[in-house]
């Protein structure tokens, strides 16, 4: 199943759950559902209630400000939507531009998505050295844009129509 998206109560995005958190922060009256999976049900002994796909806190959590998206290889994959920068089939792994042996670290700006075969074939080397252009440059995404993209990634469709607009 997938992950379920957190509204602050002011219906800004936080964050994403899984379906298990979300109902328990449902049950525990901490939240309430947005949106629902239209056929699916969380059945119990004592609860029956529709599968979240969104769902808005009910108490306002104030969220310290963060200047960086935190890197990881996942969010690389997402960022690229899961294309290889080198020759733009399904990625699967994420290569460094620089490579670590040459200096170069994990960062938005050092990393791109790759499939396994030009990561082999690049090797240690840097894609001026390797004969292999980037097809398009590494970004730094906003916390926000990172957010969005991982939302839009995990599930369009988890989206209301109002946030989905937003996020195209």
């Amino acid at each position: 199943m997938r992950d379920t998206l957190v509204l602050n109560a002011s219906f800004e995005p936080l964050s994403t759950v899984t379906l298990n958190r979300a109902v328990v922060l449902v049950l525990q009256d901490k939240a309430v559902v947005e949106q629902a999976h239209p056929e699916l049900r969380v059945r119990g002994a004592a609860v029956d209630l529709p599968v979240p796909r969104v769902i808005r806190l009910c108490r306002y959590v104030r969220v310290p400000f963060r200047r960086q998206a935190p890197w990881s290889r996942r969010g690389v994959l997402v960022r690229d939507q899961h294309r290889c920068a080198y020759c733009g089939r399904r990625a699967t792994t994420v290569d460094h531009v620089v490579p670590r042996a040459q200096g170069g670290g994990d960062s938005w700006l050092n990393t791109v998505a790759s499939c396994a075969e030009d990561n082999h074939r690049k090797a240690d080397r840097t894609p001026e050295q390797a004969g292999m252009p980037l097809l398009h440059q590494p970004f730094e995404p906003t916390p926000a844009d990172a957010m969005l993209l991982a939302m839009r990634a995990s599930e369009r469709s988890a989206l209301p129509a109002w946030l989905a607009d937003s996020a195209a």
